[in-house]
């Protein structure tokens, strides 16, 4: 199955400039169809799986693109190791942010108990600072 650039880049929620800036810094692998307009195969598809990680992770698209550089590459221990290290960092980096997700969910859920128990006249209002005491 084959793509084109707007059904690209409707399929990872990003825009087709986007999608053709890819295409022309070859990040992104494309064909060319008889009119010469890009589509896209599930290689691409695959390809552009990985750029969304890498960038949710924080990851600069430089760094994914030399990253990617380093996956065409010939096999080699040095190489691997190479990727192996980028792939590491991006997942401490993906950790992380789980990590800072899951204290916000944490802060949020305790306010929302303490909404309910004032809602529910267990507690006073004490939410707003202009009726704090000392």
């Amino acid at each position: 199955m084959t793509y084109t650039v707007k059904e690209f880049a409707k399929m990872f929620q990003t825009t087709e400039h986007t999608i053709r800036y890819y295409t022309d810094i070859d990040l992104l692998p494309c064909k060319r169809d008889g009119g010469n307009h890009r589509i896209f195969d599930e290689t691409a598809v695959n390809w552009m799986r990985g750029i969304s990680y890498l960038k949710k992770c924080g990851m600069p698209v430089k760094d994914i693109k030399k990253y990617f550089d380093l996956c065409q590459l010939e096999e080699s221990e040095e190489n691997l190791l190479a990727r192996y290290q980028i792939i590491a960092k991006q997942r401490e980096a993906a950790h992380k942010k789980v990590a800072e997700a899951q204290a916000t969910a944490d802060y949020m859920d305790q306010k929302l108990k303490h909404y309910k128990e004032i809602l529910e006249g267990r507690i006073p209002d004490d939410t707003n600072p202009a009726n704090w005491t000392d």
